[in-house]
């Protein structure tokens, strides 16, 4: 997701992009991962000293839960506004950014998920789920995702919650032969996760209703469909007050 968020903004003529930071590729120029000429700017893993001599205005970080918050921490304490793909935060952990936002005086915008088509089919879900109240959401990603349900798939179920009251689904009595089958539950909602290579990140909110089925689904075939939604940010993060969460927030 680095590389593909570098060769997506490099060449925005109102970005610099001043430093990389990764446990892989020390040391190595990151317009390797662009297919670009050398631009002088190598790969470190001391995000703390990057600060320092860097002092860049924006921090973008798609690293994994037992990373992020770390990062959080460094870029506030140097007053860096951030932009947050990673999920997996917990609600402790949102606590924490909300208390160091406020504390630094720094925005922080998270969204699960930046492809404009995902914010749409959520919308677009929410909106339905006035008219069909029985939900299930099947989300497929790659094999190397580490937490489960996505970001996508909560973000989701918590829009949805917001139009509709509990409602079991399913037999009352129904079981399960092999234990989680059923998936995970949220309010009344089942929630199931694929995770296998090929994948990038798939989701299907599929509703049901007296003869008939509805699904609302988005794929992102490549990583790129990623970059508009990041470029975005980067363009109205240093606009924000506070901790700002959802690409739709910059999109109506």
């Amino acid at each position: 997701m680095g590389k593909t968020i570098l060769a997506g903004i490099i060449n925005e003529p109102d970005i610099q992009v001043v430093g990389a930071v990764d446990i892989k590729f020390l040391g190595k120029d990151i317009g390797f991962f662009t297919g670009g000429e050398p631009v002088q700017i190598y790969v470190e893993e001391n995000l703390e000293q990057v600060m320092k001599d860097k002092k860049p205005d924006i921090m973008i970080d798609f690293t994994n839960p037992q990373a992020v918050m770390k990062n959080i921490r460094t870029a506030m304490n140097h007053k860096v506004a951030s932009i947050i793909g990673t999920t997996g935060l917990t609600g402790h952990d949102m606590e924490e950014i909300g208390a160091l936002s406020e504390r630094n005086g720094t925005p922080i915008f998270i969204a699960p998920n930046f492809a404009l088509g995902a914010v749409l089919m959520m919308r677009f879900a929410k909106e339905a789920s006035r008219y069909f109240p029985c939900v299930e959401i099947i989300e497929k990603h790659h094999d190397q995702k580490m937490d489960a349900p996505s970001g996508t798939a909560v973000k989701t179920l918590e829009l949805i919650a917001e139009e509709r009251e509990e409602v079991h689904q399913g037999a009352s009595h129904e079981f399960e032969r092999i234990s989680g089958c059923r998936g995970g539950e949220f309010q009344g909602m089942r929630v199931h996760s694929i995770r296998l290579p090929g994948l990038v990140a798939h989701q299907e909110v599929i509703f049901g209703g007296v003869g008939q089925t509805l699904t609302i689904r988005h794929d992102s075939l490549t990583r790129e469909s990623f970059v508009p939604g990041v470029l975005l940010a980067l363009k109205n993060i240093l606009k924000m007050k506070g901790v700002v969460y959802g690409l739709e927030k910059l999109l109506w």
